[in-house]
């Protein structure tokens, strides 16, 4: 019996309990400061009798020494950053309970990375949703840690009530009634409708991603970046955060309104004649008091958050009892109407701030005085006699109620839209008046905007915003899962209601007048909401500021908290500062930015052209909420499961395609400035930006697209017009995995422009089990390589024995389905004539080889080196191609795809082709010109007679001297084979017999091949192939004596003779193509045929040697 064998057993242990961090947002992780103990499986079962460490200690699946954290087998690859501090590893381990089990003896070496369902539901059982909420300054300062609660609240205060307070706003107060006056009741109702609907839907939408798992700090951004990716997330999430923050400016320029207006008009700091709400004076006021405020909000938010939590309650009761004084209102003015008379000249209305007696005469005992109103329009004041306004002549002077009440029927004349050009008077259409015109007067009530249906939706738009409170508090709530989507649809329901109800009450209690004065001047200034509810105006007036100060609070609060989240997932590198903050968490370089963007607001300072600013990033955050939701639907991921059922993709796409409308409707030119400042930030993000994978459905999206088109590639080959150069690039890798010849991957980005497909692809000499991690190093390497060449594409490390055979898969397997490559680029073996290992030019031409038997084109860069990299720009030049035989247009093609990169822009293109003795060189000229006008290409033509002429002298002794040399080479390899044999020999008489090195590729340098699989050497043996081998072996007085072989010599002379002519016209080109020529059947002549292009190609500085693939790839038909 086999001598038992003790495990070990990992336990790591925290330093102590607060070390224990609380749960991030995603895949868990170990704190850092954990220690960890090493012990035998016997150890740990006695000691878990004797110490109490089962509460405390964590069992973990692997240790990192380096990091010290674990590695988590559901790890989905989310941020580390937001890994930390897990408490998900805790494991409450039974006494006794080992953690490898007999039975599963067979998986024990696998442990480290594939733990037991059983620890795994473990761990999944001891998970907690606890708050992520920063710690007070306060708390940091006095140096106290808060014990960890465990979430308790409910839908109604965690999720309800807080919608409430960020839906209700400024707009119901300051804005809603003068909606209601201008756009009448039926389309005030469909401007609210609409906006509620856009909101309802896109609160479905929300519930389906926010039950889909934990939404922790960033709330919509979060939502929108894990199911969009980083770009959307990142551009949709920026967008929501600068919503958010005019969101602010526009809370605080609705209190200073309501301040300077209805409270308290004599601190007015800039006056005006012609009343300050109207004037340039007034916009001067809103800046200076906006700036006070939002500097005292700043420190309010900057010393402590639990201030504003404190007082968000007060905020909250401020909002319900203004609300309620507006429907007591209403019900009390059914039969006891509030007096607030208006003052109508005519019909039109008047400004009651400049006058207290509606007459034009007041009659005093027996005597009659003009009163204000005469003194207003007639001249000189104080007379009777004197010379009055044509209009206020013709008209006289009525006091109407402006709040008449429910029962009055006010409501038939509010039914229809009044829409007024800025500057017009307001009128009251049911009362007559004469068409004399008179004069204008600051006395009349005027517009002070131009107004429209679409602007008021997009100064409404902001009062329905506020959705996304619920989900922001998910780490807050007892349930997350059931009390987000139940109370922010209860809240849309609510604040619906509300508006709606609003929109009728308004409609059927105050006079049509009163709703389009903004202001309230027709009432002497006072708020119309105020106006009608009850007991006083001053409880709405009191309620909304306070209400309006907390929303801008609170927006302020939450604006840096988004700003900082985007900035920690370091999507966006240029934002990341904004990520630090004080040591308790707060933003606090996040509030600045916020201040000051939101100091541009305030310097708008009109409320009616802040609103539909927000209302545009509001509408595309919304959008891409409902896109989210509605792509994850279609795309069925395995992990999209809301545990909210009550969602469609048809409800998604449709509030998605009403957020698009209603940012159209509202203002199209602030759409269309939106979307391009969201689309600048996708693509920054996405060319400089962080790469993040997050399971998101655009990945999903792409995955299915790619499919779908992969089988569609499938039906057929891509036809002529479509032909591209899809790319394999060969590079070699040194010891140090740095590629040897990185201009290629330059010269195949200026190829591409990055279009068509790019793979990078080497090849490691080895076994694959034992260089698995060299080889993903190896492709790391590329991939930085790849981004700092900007190439994009793929790149692919293989791991082979031999480097033909590497080289030999990579070519045959590279791509997938119909997406597979084409064309082959390599680089030239340079100083293969000095190298004595022949391998390097043995591996080119059997690559070359490949490539022709599997119909690939093969383009051959000789001096990579002197190439313009990815960054150079070629002075002007030309690019002239050597068209000597056709293999499918590959030569014209190539250079017009060099020539859109900015490298090759200036060169222009020169084409030279060869005539022999037969052909007419003056037809072929004009021949070759029109296909190359029928091919859209403009190049010079030029045609090159070649004339018959004897095999000179110097091509005859270049020959002699290739094939010597080759002798020679031969001869010196085989010697040192055989003084290897020798010497295995002596080392090992009865060893098999191994001369070759693992990876070498050079088999045919012996016929002993059955030998060297299996073979025992004997001294007779030896000796029989030494003398079988000298046979064959010329001596130096041989390789004098020697004659070339007549078919080299014919060869060597066309290369000779073609390189002369191409010397003699592109030595000064920038880039010589020409027609590579095919190696020789006959392997024996394959180091001939390198010598062959040693010579077609010496004297030029930059060449590429192109061979087709056997197909046409240019046409000349459209």
């Amino acid at each position: 019996m086999p001598p038992k064998m003790a495990s070990v057993r990992f336990t790591v242990t925290p330093t102590k309990i607060d070390d224990l961090g609380t749960i991030s947002d995603t895949s868990p992780d170990l704190s850092s400061s954990s220690r960890v103990r090493f012990s035998s499986r016997e150890s740990v079962r006695d000691a878990s009798r004797s110490e109490a460490y089962s509460e405390s200690s964590l069992a973990t699946t692997a240790v990192d020494p380096t990091s010290e954290r674990t590695t988590n087998p559901m790890d989905s690859g989310e941020d580390i950053d937001r890994r930390k501090n897990s408490t998900l590893y805790q494991n409450h381990s039974e006494e006794g309970e080992d953690s490898y089990d007999r039975n599963l003896a067979l998986f024990e070496e696998e442990m480290d990375t594939r733990p037991k369902v059983s620890s795994l539901l473990n761990r999944l059982a001891n998970y907690t949703n606890l708050p992520q909420g920063a710690r007070e300054h306060e708390e940091e300062s006095e140096g106290k840690k808060k014990q960890t609660k465990a979430p308790r609240m409910g839908t109604i205060m965690g999720v309800y009530l807080p919608c409430l307070q960020n839906i209700f706003g400024v707009i119901l107060f300051l804005r809603l009634p003068w909606v209601v006056g201008t756009a009448g009741i039926l389309h005030a109702f469909c401007i609210v409708f609409a906006c509620c609907c856009c909101t309802m839907l896109t609160a479905i939408s929300m519930s389906a991603i926010a039950t889909n798992g934990v939404v922790p700090a960033g709330g919509s951004y979060f939502m929108i970046s894990r199911a969009l990716g980083p770009e959307f997330g990142g551009a949709v999430g920026l967008c929501f955060y600068l919503g958010t923050t005019f969101a602010t400016a526009m809370y605080i320029l609705g209190a200073i309104e309501i301040f300077l207006v209805y409270i308290a008009p004599q601190a007015v700091i800039f006056q005006s004649e012609g009343g300050v709400e109207n004037s340039a004076a007034m916009l001067n006021n809103m800046r200076v008091y906006g700036t006070g405020f939002l500097l005292l909000m700043s420190i309010i938010v900057f010393v402590g958050v639990r201030y504003v939590n404190k007082l968000a309650s007060l905020f909250l009761t401020c909002v319900i009892l203004s609300i309620l004084a507006i429907y007591a209102g209403a019900l009390k003015s059914a039969f006891a109407p509030p007096d607030f008379p208006v003052c109508l000249l005519g019909n039109r209305t008047l400004s009651r701030l400049e006058f207290s007696t509606c007459a034009k005469i007041v009659q005093t005992e027996n005597t009659t005085s003009p009163s204000e109103l005469w003194d207003r329009f007639c001249h000189p004041p104080g007379f009777l006699n004197g010379t009055c306004d044509e209009y206020f002549a013709h008209n006289n002077v009525t006091e109407v109620e402006g709040i008449p009440g429910l029962s009055s029927g006010i409501i038939s004349e509010n039914l229809w839209s009044n829409y007024l050009q800025k500057g017009e008077i307001i009128e009251k259409g049911s009362l007559s008046s004469s068409d004399a015109v008179g004069s204008p007067s600051s006395i009349y009530v005027l517009a002070d905007i131009t107004t429209s249906f679409t602007l008021l939706v997009g100064i409404f738009f902001p009062s329905v915003t506020g959705i996304m409170a619920g989900s922001n508090r998910s780490g807050d709530l007892k349930d997350a899962q059931k009390s987000i989507p139940i109370g922010t649809i209860l809240a849309i329901l609510t604040t619906s209601l509300v508006y709606l109800s609003n929109v009728i009450l308004f409609g059927a209690c105050i006079d049509g007048v009163v709703l389009r004065d903004k202001f309230g001047d027709a009432v002497k200034g006072t708020l119309v909401v105020g106006a009608l509810s009850w007991p006083s105006p001053w409880v709405i007036v009191i309620g909304s500021f306070f209400s309006t100060c907390g929303a801008g609070l609170q927006s302020l609060t939450g604006a840096p908290r988004l700003l900082q989240a985007i900035a920690k997932d370091g999507i966006i590198p240029f934002l990341r500062v904004f990520g630090h903050g004080k040591s308790n968490g707060e933003p606090t370089w996040a509030l600045l930015l916020t201040a000051v963007i939101a100091e541009l607001g305030i310097l708008i300072a009109s409320l009616d052209l802040v609103a539909p600013i927000l209302s545009m990033f509001f509408l595309m955050c919304y959008l891409f909420v409902n896109l989210a939701c509605g792509l994850q639907t279609l795309l069925r991921s395995p992990n999209w499961r809301p545990r909210f059922q009550y969602y469609h993709w048809t409800l998604s796409f449709l509030g998605m395609a009403l957020c698009l409308a209603l940012m159209f409707i509202s203002s199209w030119y602030y759409a269309l400035i939106s979307m391009v400042i969201a689309g600048m930030i996708y693509k920054y993000i996405e060319y400089h930006g962080a790469e993040k994978e997050w399971g998101d459905g655009i990945r999903g999206l792409s995955l299915s697209a790619a499919r779908f088109a992969l089988l569609r590639l499938e039906e057929g080959p891509p036809h002529t017009k479509n032909w591209r150069p899809q790319l394999l690039v060969l590079v070699k890798l040194d010891s140090d995995l740095h590629v040897s010849q990185p201009r290629l991957l330059s010269f195949a980005s200026q190829l591409k422009a990055g279009k068509g497909l790019t793979i990078v692809g080497s090849v490691l000499l080895g076994d694959y089990l034992e260089n698995y991690a060299e080889a993903l190093a190896a492709e790391q390497a590329l991939k930085l390589l790849m981004e700092q060449e900007r190439v994009k594409g793929f790149c692919q490390v293989v791991v082979a024995q031999k480097k033909k055979e590497g080289l030999s898969h990579l070519i045959q397997s590279c791509g997938l389905g119909g997406m597979r490559h084409n064309t082959v680029i390599m680089g030239w073996p340079s100083g293969w004539r000095q190298s004595d290992d022949s391998r390097a030019w043995k591996t080119f031409i059997t690559t070359v080889r490949i490539c022709t038997a599997g119909r690939q084109a093969l383009l051959v860069a000789k001096n990579i080196s002197l190439f313009p990299g990815a960054r150079e720009t070629l002075a002007e030049g030309h690019i002239d191609v050597w068209w000597v035989v056709h293999d499918g247009g590959m030569l014209m093609l190539l250079p017009f795809l060099l020539k859109q990169h900015k490298a090759w822009r200036k060169c222009k293109m020169r084409i030279f082709t060869v005539a022999q003795m037969e052909d007419n060189s003056i037809q072929m000229k004009k021949d070759l010109a029109t296909f190359l006008y029928h091919l859209r290409i403009h190049a010079d033509v030029e045609v090159v007679e070649m004339h018959d002429s004897d095999i000179s002298a110097y091509t005859y002794e270049r020959t002699l001297m290739m094939e010597q040399r080759s002798q020679m080479l031969r001869q010196m390899r085989l010697s040192k084979a055989d003084r290897e044999r020798e010497a295995q020999l002596v080392k090992d008489r009865n060893s098999m017999l191994r001369l070759t090195s693992v990876g070498s590729d050079d088999d045919e340098e012996t016929d002993a091949v059955a030998a060297r699989v299996h073979m025992t050497w004997t001294k007779d043996k030896h000796q029989a192939v030494r003398v079988a081998q000298s046979k064959h072996m010329p001596s130096f007085q041989d390789l004098l004596s020697m004659r070339p072989d007549q078919s080299n010599v014919r060869r060597m002379h066309t290369a000779v003779k073609l390189n002369e002519v191409i010397v003699n016209k592109s030595h000064d080109a920038k880039l010589v193509l020409l027609n590579m020529p095919g190696p020789p059947r006959n392997p024996q002549g394959d180091e001939n045929y390198m010598e062959f292009l040693e010579v077609l190609t010496e004297g030029l500085e930059r060449v590429l040697l192109v061979r087709g693939g056997g197909t046409e790839v240019i046409t000349i038909y459209s």
